[in-house]
């Protein structure tokens, strides 16, 4: 997707050879026209699959995610990283570390909302070594739902996440991947 890659180019800032900042595209501060465009580009890729459902992980998927389900006209649930005094006893939990944040989370998801009849298209930000989508991925599969596939807007592909998901036999759909930010230089695949 050009648009992204352009914006990443002009707003990405480089932290280290394994960290690019975006926060002023998807991580803080949201751009709507552009986070459209990642939702249209993801509706279009999984066009015709029947998706019941998107699921994303709290919580900067949330936008890309909202927007993909708007456009497949579908309900958008999101695995929380809290537990609330009104969660349920027997949600579907998942520990996992965060590449990022350097801390491990438990996300969850109410058996409520993911029933064994659902198709889901999981939408997500960013991958890296996909530990937080492959917690999300087993809360899916225990819940008896059907995974589509997953769209991730910018996948950095120089790190396992993706493609350990590939091996597993998933679909994934990034729509950047960025092969590596070594000198200082974001290099796309």
């Amino acid at each position: 997707m050009e648009l992204l890659k352009e914006r990443i180019l002009r707003e990405g800032s480089i932290v280290s050879n394994d960290v690019l900042k975006l926060d002023g595209l998807l991580n803080h501060q949201v751009e709507p026209e552009l986070t459209m465009e990642m939702g249209r580009e993801f509706a279009r890729r999984y066009e015709g699959e029947r998706i019941t459902k998107v699921v994303t992980v709290e919580s900067s998927g949330i936008p890309i995610a909202f927007a993909a389900a708007l456009l497949l006209n579908v309900p958008l649930l999101f695995a929380r990283r809290k537990k609330t005094l009104i969660a349920e006893p027997d949600a579907l939990c998942e520990r996992v570390p965060s590449f990022t944040k350097g801390i491990v989370t438990d996300i969850m998801v109410s058996r409520q909302y993911l029933k064994p009849d659902d198709r889901v298209l999981f939408i997500d930000d960013i991958i890296a070594n996909g530990d937080a989508a492959r917690g999300l991925v087993k809360i899916i599969e225990r819940s008896g739902a059907e995974l589509v596939g997953l769209g991730i807007a910018v996948e950095k592909s120089f790190q396992a996440g993706g493609r350990t998901l590939r091996e597993q036999g998933l679909r994934v759909e990034s729509l950047v991947k960025i092969a590596s930010l070594e000198g200082g230089k974001i290099t796309f695949e």
